[in-house]
């Protein structure tokens, strides 16, 4: 692996660890800074606008990456970074934690560049093999950073800020000396239409039959905030957890995903079919989920995790029959749809699970995995009635 490669894999990671490591210490931050008894829409509003900063700069970056080369917007985008989090150590109120997480959202908008910048340096052959790594360091800093921030957390509700700040301003450092410039800026004034982050959006509206494949994506995105926007709410209100079991059972979660993501999914569509391997990996996480909104005791959480893996096989599935619903030169289009729809739901989501939560945590926290297993029943209808063009397929224009 070269040292290029290195440095980005390590910023992919530290962005991953950057949105993780809050999970676990987020309501007890918020708690003490509030001093409110149920911080629910906090944590949703602050999860929301940690996306909805991704949403808006990603593109804005990818731009100026092309506009000014790839290496200065990286140094920049962790620069801001390393400085963001010793901001979000130091904030003494409410509104300075959400102006902070807000600027770490656009700080981590830097994985198009990234993106981008594997891309300039890796021939077609090697490019999926070294995306394939680029989703492995991402699954890593998910487990890594709730675990993290569960440990350090219960020393002090500020470290892990701290420790997030030294490991980005290393990698700063790293990509100062080592990451060379793998695409020269141009001079070529940048298109803002092209920076408008909902554009893709409109061209699923000329293809109805792609539809129900958006809505599905946007479906299972938005079941998948559930558990940062709401898991720490809960493991300290049903079991009592500190941070470092919430870290822990966060961290679990993340490795029966990456390993089912990983293994899964090609044996499963190969016996089922996608649109069996879909299903069934709904049916699993509705049922660990049911469990889970039922659990008495903490174990029976880490008990239910091999379950969880069912899960890992839905989207993955979905991800391949939907690609085959397009022609080769839509996919680039169509796949912005779907990152578009993904996005929303990340915006969307932790609202609307956050407020649902502020409704049922007194009466009973697990209700709220019983709301996600209904979200999840949407997409049964949907994908049964999907109507796939093997031979024939559709066009994106």
């Amino acid at each position: 692996m070269t040292r290029s490669l290195i440095v980005i894999f390590t910023a992919i990671v530290l962005d991953a660890v950057g949105i993780g490591l809050i999970f676990p210490i987020l309501p007890s931050l918020l708690e003490d800074i509030t001093h409110a008894a149920n911080v629910a829409p906090f944590i949703g509003a602050m999860t929301a606008l940690y996306a909805l900063m991704q949403f808006i700069f990603a593109p804005v970056l990818g731009a100026l990456s092309d506009r000014l080369g790839r290496r200065p917007v990286l140094l920049i985008s962790l620069a801001g970074a390393a400085v963001n989090y010793l901001f979000l150590a130091l904030a003494p109120n409410l509104t300075l934690l959400f102006i902070g997480r807000a600027i770490a959202g656009l700080t981590s908008a830097n994985i198009s560049v990234a993106t981008a910048y594997i891309t300039d340096i890796s021939p077609e052959e090697k490019r999926a093999r070294r995306f394939g790594l680029f989703n492995a360091m991402f699954g890593l800093g998910f487990i890594i950073g709730p675990v993290l921030g569960g440990v350090l957390g219960d020393h002090w509700l500020r470290l892990p800020f701290l420790a997030a700040a030294v490991l980005n301003g290393a990698n700063l450092l790293l990509a100062i000396f080592v990451l060379p410039e793998s695409r020269p800026g141009r001079r070529e004034t940048i298109d803002l239409a092209a920076l408008n982050p909902l554009k893709p959006l409109r061209s699923v509206l000329e293809v109805k039959s792609l539809l129900p494949i958006v809505i599905l994506f946007f479906i299972f995105s938005a079941t998948g905030e559930a558990y940062g926007t709401c898991w720490a709410l809960w493991g300290a209100d049903a079991f009592q957890w500190n941070g470092l079991s919430i870290g822990l059972s966060l961290g679990a979660f993340g490795i029966c995903q990456t390993f089912a993501q990983a293994l899964l999914p090609g044996p499963a569509v190969k016996l089922l079919g996608e649109r069996a391997a879909i299903l069934v990996g709904v049916a699993g996480v509705s049922l660990a989920l049911t469990v889970m909104a039922f659990a008495g005791q903490g174990w029976m959480i880490f008990a239910i995790m091999p379950v969880f893996t069912l899960g890992g096989i839905g989207v993955p599935a979905l991800q391949s029959l939907a690609t085959r619903q397009v022609d080769e030169n839509s996919q680039g289009q169509f796949q912005g749809v779907l990152a578009s729809a993904v996005s929303l739901a990340s915006i969307a989501a932790p609202l609307g699970f956050s407020s649902l939560y502020f409704l049922v945590r007194a009466e009973w926290p697990g209700a709220i995995w019983l709301s996600v297993v209904a979200v999840y029943a949407l997409t049964v209808p949907l994908v049964l009635g999907l109507r796939l063009k093997m031979p024939e397929r559709a066009a994106v224009s």
